[in-house]
């Protein structure tokens, strides 16, 4: 039997009148980096609460490791949560942060902590309120890296960041995984940076789930197929169309769908163009555009 970090059963959430998960069933599994995705809204931030047991949801249930969350000391210690809103008391030392942090989190490792403290080029000295926004999220992520939590969670974790520091992230989280295998959960917005990173991806939208599976194999079935309207439009008949733009007599389809060799060669010899659908393109056609089933009745989303 497969082995779940975290188990979601038909968790809801609402607020008042406004619903923010509606029926979410999950399964999360051990030693995987997952991308966790949704626009402004979407769900992301209640159900990553809902999971560290901070929130409770009106229905469905929630495991960690098989076990409920809530008020239960022994499964939340497999869990290490590193938010945008920032972890630290506004009067403590960043020294003494990473001091406080190592009890908390039974796998610990103060080398690790040491050494990004200083590739981050992070004061251990300056108190956490004087911290630029940046530098805050770099304490975070030191925290969430060198916790090793068998489930270690970044729910956007570089605001302030720039570019390098949000790459030296990338870098030593993919390496330090590499050595140290767990269930790494990102939420994001910048998709296109971490989409090397991802083996599975989450996508929600609305407050369901949108889209799940192996990154791999989600990239394989979204492509873009160009060429003239006639042969396009033969080719992707019956497949599952995100969007159609036309350019006179040509036309370019974005499709998400399951495709042979045998198609490929078909269309290539109808001398139509087959490209690759990057993970965020695809991820704005699914939250943001119109699904289209050739053959079928337009599905607005």
């Amino acid at each position: 039997m497969m082995a779940y970090a975290v188990e979601c059963t038909n968790i809801s959430k609402a607020y008042g009148k406004s619903k923010a998960l509606s029926d979410i069933s999950l399964r999360i599994e051990e030693d995987k980096i997952y991308g966790l995705l949704g626009r402004n809204g979407a769900g992301k931030s209640t159900l990553l609460n809902i999971i560290s047991a901070q929130i409770f949801p009106n229905g469905g249930e929630v495991k960690i490791f098989g076990e409920a969350p809530y008020e239960n000391e022994k499964a939340l210690k497999n869990l290490c949560v590193v938010k945008e809103s920032g972890m630290f008391l506004n009067d403590i030392k960043v020294m003494d942060a990473l001091s406080i942090a190592s009890y908390f989190y039974p796998n610990w490792d103060k080398n690790l902590a040491e050494r990004l403290a200083g590739q981050f080029e992070l004061d251990e000295k300056k108190i956490y309120k004087n911290l630029s926004l940046g530098m805050k999220s770099q304490l975070g992520i030191i925290v969430g890296l060198s916790s090793r939590a068998p489930i270690t969670i970044f729910d956007e974790p570089y605001i302030g960041l720039d570019a390098a520091g949000r790459q030296l992230f990338y870098d030593v989280l993919i390496e330090d995984y590499m050595e140290n295998p767990r269930t790494i959960i990102l939420s994001t917005h910048l998709i296109d940076e971490v989409s090397n990173l991802l083996e599975e991806v989450i996508i929600l939208h609305k407050g369901s789930v949108k889209l799940e599976g192996n990154s791999d194999d989600i990239k394989k079935k979204a492509f873009y197929v160009s060429g003239i309207k006639e042969q396009v439009e033969k080719h992707v008949s019956g497949k599952t169309v995100l969007s159609i733009d036309e350019f006179g007599k040509n036309i370019a389809a974005a499709v998400f769908d399951d495709i042979s060799e045998k198609e490929i060669k078909a269309m290539e010899a109808d001398d139509l163009s087959i490209s690759s659908i990057s993970l965020q393109q695809l991820f704005i056609h699914l939250t943001g555009g119109k699904m289209i089933k050739r053959g079928d009745i337009d599905e607005q989303y």
